[in-house]
């Protein structure tokens, strides 16, 4: 007899990128809930140092667990590769985005050169490019830190013509084109949303990684194997959590969730007070 397990799959990042993620469980699982937690008070985490970035995930994964999630999710890349041994302590899975996307990258490549397009704390951990030579010895691999491309994603500039993310997408993207890398790990949350406008820069002959997507495949992965899926009996109730709300809050959220936007309402929260 199959066992099923209606707990919601929690979900959070240091900001509202991380909706991109639940975008693509909810397109790949929809029978799934999700409680969802955006830091938005104390976005981004990728200019912190380690030991911040650990206190917020700390906390972040409590609020969680205080929903009796069944999973978490760190959507984060920045998390996912500076402070992925906050899961220790966890009683629930733990899934990170980094590993995912590096096993597809690697899977995918057809010369060996590999692009990672990341925050600043994500590329400065290395954690991408270690397990990239871990499964790959002889790849060579490209990194960029792409700080202006959050604001960018939130401010909407994302048009495909947009002169503002077009150019600077260029000067990042350069010394991927100059090597002739062939794979492009998006390793923030916020970046699939630039895909267009990557592709446009990059040529259709790179392929473009979503983290995102990758990690929504593990997941159902998982879930199967545990006997943990929702057998939908209940009906699909997603929640979504954020610790701050700006004036621009609602268009941030219609562009990162897309089609999958419901007017979901997002209750504020006092991260601190969990």
């Amino acid at each position: 007899m199959l066992m099923s397990d209606n707990r919601a799959i929690g979900v959070f990042d240091s900001g509202l990128g991380g909706l991109t993620v639940a975008r693509e469980i909810m397109k790949l699982l929809p029978r799934e809930n999700i409680v969802y937690f955006g830091d938005t008070g104390r976005v981004p985490y990728g200019t912190k140092g380690r030991d911040t970035i650990r206190k917020y995930s700390l906390q972040d994964e409590r609020f969680l667990l205080s929903h009796d999630v069944k999973m978490i999710v760190a959507a984060c890349g920045t998390v996912s590769s500076v402070a992925a041994d906050t899961a220790e302590q966890l009683p629930v899975p733990f899934i990170e985005v980094v590993s995912h996307s590096v096993r597809a990258a690697v899977s995918t490549t057809k010369n060996g050169k590999i692009g990672i397009l990341a925050t600043s704390a994500t590329i400065n951990s290395g954690a991408h490019k270690k397990q990239i030579l871990q499964l790959l010895p002889t790849a060579k691999v490209v990194e960029a830190s792409g700080t202006l491309l959050v604001p960018i994603v939130e401010e909407g500039w994302t048009d495909i013509d947009d002169a503002v993310a077009i150019e600077t997408l260029k000067r990042y993207l350069k010394p991927m084109m100059d090597e002739g890398v062939d794979t492009l790990i998006l390793g923030c949350t916020h970046f699939p949303v630039l895909s267009s406008i990557i592709r446009k820069v990059l040529g259709n002959s790179v392929t473009l990684i979503n983290m995102g997507e990758a990690t929504a495949k593990a997941i159902g992965e998982i879930l199967k194997q545990t006997d943990s899926l929702n057998d939908g009996t209940t009906a699909t109730n997603h929640k979504f959590y954020a610790s701050d709300k700006t004036d621009a809050f609602v268009g941030t959220v219609n562009i990162l969730l897309g089609d999958y936007n419901k007017d979901f309402g997002i209750e504020q929260v006092d991260i601190e007070k969990v």
